[in-house]
C-alpha cells in the first residue's frame, strides 16, 4: 500500500504525545558478534558516495510524505556508525535540517564501538553536529569480551569512553549482563567499576539468545553453557536496579538508567509511541499521515536497499495500523517505562478504557499501580512484564 503525502498534520493526533524522531541505520560492522540479531553486515568495500546519495534521496522522499515537522531527536545506529566518516554524518544532518525543523534541544546520537573511534574522529563527529555518543562496551571483563566476539579489551573501551566524555556533554555506556558463568558478585563488581566512571546514562541489557545468531545455534546444539537460571537472572536484575539507584542513575525504562535530564530522548520517542522515520537497510518506522498511522519496513540487504532506492523507495512494506494495532503497540512500548502509560491515551486509541477487572487483578497482585491517571508496572510487575501486558490487552475489541 503506497504512502500518501500530507502537508497539514493535525495538532491533535496521538503521535505528538511522543514527538517525531529520525532513525538512520548504518548496516556495516568490522565483525559480526555472535549474540547480535540486528541487521549488520561485514563488508570489505563500502562506497560512501553511493550510501550518501541513497540516504539523501530517502530523507527527501520521507520529508515529502510528512511535510514540515519538528524533530525531537536523530539517532544514527547500526551496525557500527562510528565506521562512517564525519563528513558523511555532517552531510546527512545538513539534509535533515534542510527538510525538517530541529527542536532547540534536539538530541543527535551516534552509536560507537571502542575499536572504531579515536580523539580526532570524536571531534569530527561533534563538529558534524552529533551531540551525544552511545558506546557499545558490553563488558569490562576481557575473557567475556572475547566470548561475546568483541574486538576491544576492557582497557581500550574505558580509554575510548574517556575520550567521548571529554568531547561530548551527553554520553551513554552499554553493558550486558547475565552472561555465561557470571555470578552476582562478578556483576556487582563490574557494575560498580562502571558507575565509578561518573556516568550520566547507562543501558544495561540482559544477554538474550536469539534465533538466527551464532549464540542461538550454539544454544540449540547444547553448546552454550553457564547461562543463568530464572532466579539468578531476577537477582541480577534487582541488584542492577538497586545499585544504579543508589548511585543516582535510577531506572526510567526496563534496561535504561539515567541521572535526571539525561534520559535518551530518541528512545523516549519510541517508548512514548511517537512517530519516527526509519531510513536505511532494515530500519523500521511509524508515520502518521492523513489521520492514518503506518508501519514501514525497509529492505534488509544493503545492496537490495541501494538498488530499490534508485528505483524510488527503500521501503519493503508499508502497513496501515488499526486502532487495536496502535493500542497494542502503545501498551507494549509504554509499559517498559517507569512512568507507564496514560489511561486517557489508552482509551483514545482503543476507543474503550482498560478492563477494570484486569486493573483490579494486577493491582491486587502487586504488579501495577495506578498513579496520576497512569498505569505503572511495579518492580515485581517489570519482572513479569509480558504477563502484565497480556492482561491489559485481554478482551479488547
Amino acid at each position: 500500500m503506497p504512502l500518501k503525502s500530507s502537508s497539514n498534520i493535525s495538532p491533535t493526533e496521538d503521535w505528538q504525545n511522543g514527538g517525531f524522531g529520525v532513525y538512520i541505520h548504518w548496516p556495516f560492522c568490522a565483525a559480526k558478534c555472535p549474540y547480535c540479531d540486528f541487521n549488520s553486515h561485514v563488508s570489505k568495500v563500502i562506497n560512501e558516495s553511493d550510501w550518501r546519495d541513497a540516504y539523501l534521496k530517502e530523507i527527501d522522499r520521507t520529508a515529502r510524505l510528512t511535510g514540515m515537522r519538528s524533530v525531537k531527536s536523530i539517532f544514527i545506529g547500526g551496525g557500527t556508525p562510528s565506521l562512517m566518516s564525519p563528513s558523511l554524518v555532517e552531510t546527512l544532518l545538513e539534509k535533515i535540517t534542510s527538510v525538517w525543523q530541529l527542536e532547540s534541544n534536539c538530541e543527535i546520537t551516534l552509536e560507537a564501538n571502542p575499536t572504531s573511534v579515536e580523539t580526532k574522529k570524536m571531534r569530527g563527529f561533534k563538529a558534524s553536529g552529533v551531540n551525544r555518543i552511545s558506546m557499545g562496551i558490553q563488558s569490562l571483563n576481557d575473557q567475556d569480551l572475547k566470548r561475546l566476539g568483541r574486538l576491544h579489551t576492557a582497557k581500550e573501551a574505558l580509554k575510548s569512553f574517556d575520550m567521548a566524555q571529554k568531547v561530548f556533554e551527553r554520553t551513554s555506556f552499554d553493558l550486558m549482563y547475565a552472561r555465561q558463568s557470571q555470578t552476582l558478585e562478578d556483576w556487582k563488581s563490574e557494575l560498580k567499576q562502571a558507575l565509578n566512571i561518573g556516568l550520566d546514562h547507562m543501558s544495561l541489557y540482559q544477554l538474550t539468545i536469539e534465533k538466527g545468531t551464532a549464540f542461538g545455534d550454539r544454544y540449540a546444539a547444547g553448546k552454550l553453557r553457564g547461562l543463568p537460571d530464572e532466579d539468578l537472572a531476577s537477582d541480577l536484575f534487582e541488584m542492577t536496579r538497586d545499585l544504579c539507584d543508589a548511585n543516582g542513575l535510577s531506572a526510567y525504562e526496563v534496561s535504561n538508567h539515567a541521572r535526571p535530564g539525561h534520559e535518551c530522548r530518541h528512545n523516549l520517542v519510541y517508548w512514548n509511541y511517537g512517530d519516527y522515520a526509519g531510513i536505511g537497510p532494515g530500519a523500521h518506522g511509524r508515520l502518521t499521515l492523513e489521520q492514518s498511522r503506518y508501519s514501514t519496513n525497509t529492505y534488509k540487504q544493503p545492496s537490495k536497499w541501494l538498488s530499490e532506492v534508485k528505483k524510488g523507495s527503500g521501503d519493503s512494506s508499508v502497513t496501515s495500523l488499526s486502532r487495536k494495532d496502535q493500542g497494542t503497540e502503545l501498551v507494549l512500548m509504554g509499559m517498559r517505562l517507569v512512568q507507564g502509560i496514560s489511561i486517557k491515551r489508552f482509551q483514545t486509541i482503543f476507543g474503550e478504557p482498560p478492563s477494570e477487572t484486569a486493573l483490579t487483578n494486577l493491582t491486587s497482585q502487586g504488579l501495577i499501580q495506578l498513579k496520576k491517571g497512569r498505569i505503572q508496572a511495579t518492580e515485581n510487575g517489570t519482572l513479569l512484564l509480558n504477563y502484565v501486558v497480556r492482561q491489559l490487552l485481554v478482551d479488547l475489541s
